[in-house]
């Protein structure tokens, strides 16, 4: 194999890789907005998740805005 075939194959090999932490991060963005929802509809604070989901409160209230 040559010097050329081996970088485009890394270049594949990378490009599916970040295709598929792209599709995870989505569905993990997705499975957060839900739990933060569900949290808000019971009453907890924005305060309280935004700290236990690593985000600022402006960033909860985004996340929470941008439902599809």
């Amino acid at each position: 194999m040559s010097e050329q075939e081996r970088a485009l194959r890394g270049i594949s090999k990378a490009a599916r890789r970040r295709a598929k932490a792209e599709a995870d991060r989505r569905k993990a963005t997705d499975e957060l907005r839900d739990y933060c929802e569900a949290a808000r509809f019971a009453g907890v604070s924005i305060t309280k998740i935004a700290s236990e989901a690593g985000l600022s409160r402006q960033g909860v209230y985004d996340l929470l805005a941008e439902r599809p």
